[in-house]
């Protein structure tokens, strides 16, 4: 529970900030703490001391597996990192919200109640969770910044299988919280180049 809570926060902050600064800043400041969580996690693999130092705070927020490697804020912030370079701010904004919520409710559901499996450890209920939850978060967005109206079922439905899809598909072995925000920009975008988003 710790780890979705920093996983909600951190990203609504990581929102928050980016809605406030120039796009110019906004890449500044993700470089940075992106770069900075890179060299941590570097260090840590290099050196005892700095390991358990950073693995005694934020032991509850860190799997075991992320003693010796990466850590899913590290790559949580890459991909932010790129989608904020990639995409136009309308759909990095729609995909840092799935992420933030989405992602951390679905893994959440899909632990305590998934018991049918379809894709690796990634269960039919967790996918449905997604799903629901990316299309009211979509119709919400599209309402508040009058995108696509006109056609808003059909948009927030696609927009919800997209954010489903991309938290379901595995690219490689790599994370989640990297592949997330880029399989949901990318389809994002296509979405809003069909039907008119832009």
């Amino acid at each position: 529970m710790a780890r979705k809570l920093w996983h909600l926060f951190g990203v609504l902050t990581l929102i928050v900030i980016y809605h406030n600064v120039s796009h110019a800043m906004a890449f500044q400041l993700i470089t940075f703490v992106t770069g900075l969580c890179i060299v941590l996690d570097i260090l840590r693999r290099h050196s005892l001391i700095i390991n358990q130092a950073l693995m005694s705070v934020f032991h509850p927020i860190m799997r075991e597996h992320e003693r010796n490697s990466l850590t899913g804020t590290t790559y949580l912030l890459s991909g932010a990192f790129i989608i904020i370079f990639l995409f136009p701010k309308l759909i990095v904004t729609l995909s840092l919200l799935f992420l933030a919520i989405a992602d951390p409710l679905a893994g959440y559901v899909g632990t305590l109640y998934g018991r049918d499996k379809i894709v690796g450890n990634k269960s039919l209920q967790g996918f449905v969770t997604a799903f629901v939850c990316c299309t009211i978060i979509a119709v919400v967005y599209y309402l508040i910044n009058n995108l696509m109206t006109d056609r808003i079922l059909i948009v927030s439905i696609a927009s919800g299988l997209i954010g489903a899809f991309a938290e379901l598909i595995p690219i490689f072995k790599l994370d989640d919280n990297f592949t997330f925000p880029i399989i949901s920009a990318a389809g994002l975008w296509v979405l809003f180049y069909l039907f008119g988003g832009f």
